[in-house]
């Protein structure tokens, strides 16, 4: 069947050893070519972190976080502060300046995992992302997931543990002798993953508070609408949005799905494969 990862969701891909696990994530990261099929809607900014990440290098962590950013568009001070600040969040050991190659195969992992989010990606896909990380790194990917979902990227890894996809995961595709089936979870491409909120300013004599709307978790975008504004949202994270509008005597407008059957492509927030 057909492997469908809409926007803003988290997708597992399970299956024996030697199923094809990792060559179905090099093809949805682009690194593969599929021998049969093709893989449409794929986004611009894609995060993939391998299964096994070998930097024997003399560069330390930063240097290369700078460099990788620098590739992918970033100016030298903005790839050194994200690098910075994600290998924070990671708690390093060693630190920033620690050379590569001096590095645990847990601790590889983590800057595997920063140079994956130097850039927003429209689709993260992770092989084995938990291999090696220390019980504190486990709950730091666990945001980094949230987060790359509640901006619209879908997500997309690969655990060979029950408890970690039920966990994390809205939807598992199984994989085996060379077929791809969905199995439990939220249908990917089923129903709408993400929400059209119409707010409408509070009425003439009530001072409005400023609201930055775009930093409030799971508002993928904000528009203005007239005297409306017009926020794409994350299901999940709907009801949250919402509360916030109605406490600062914002009224809703209006409320839609915007991510259905019948879209196609990336744009339509979805990767099809």
């Amino acid at each position: 069947m057909d492997m469908m990862v809409s926007a803003g969701e988290v997708v597992a891909v399970v299956g024996s050893n030697g199923s094809g696990k990792t060559t179905l994530l090099r093809i949805l990261a682009g690194l593969s070519k599929p021998t049969e099929g093709s893989v449409t809607g794929r986004p611009p900014h894609i995060g993939y972190v391998p299964d096994r990440f070998t930097a024997h290098d003399r560069m330390s962590a930063i240097s290369y976080l700078t460099h990788m950013g620098r590739i992918r568009g970033l100016s030298v001070s903005a790839a050194r502060t994200r690098g910075e600040q994600l290998l924070e969040r990671l708690s390093l050991v060693g630190g920033r300046d620690a050379s590569l190659r001096t590095l645990s195969k847990g601790n590889l992992q983590k800057v595997a995992l920063a140079q994956a989010l130097l850039v927003q990606p429209g689709l993260l896909v992770l092989d084995e992302p938990w291999s090696g990380l220390d019980a504190s790194a486990h709950g730091v990917l666990a945001e980094f997931i949230e987060e790359a979902a509640a901006q619209g990227g879908a997500v997309v890894f690969t655990d060979h543990r029950e408890a970690i996809t039920e966990t994390h995961a809205g939807g598992v595709y199984v994989i085996g002798d060379g077929r791809v089936a969905l199995r439990g979870g939220r249908q990917p491409g089923g129903p709408a993953s993400m929400v059209e909120l119409v707010l409408t300013a509070p009425p003439t004599g009530v001072t409005p508070v400023g609201v930055n709307w775009s930093a409030l978790p799971g508002v993928v975008d904000s528009a203005r609408r007239g005297g409306d504004v017009v926020l794409r949202v994350v299901r999940e994270h709907s009801d949250a949005v919402l509360l916030t509008a109605l406490q600062h005597r914002w009224s809703v407008a209006g409320l839609t799905g915007t991510v259905g059957e019948h879209d196609h492509g990336f744009d339509g927030k979805r990767v099809a494969l």
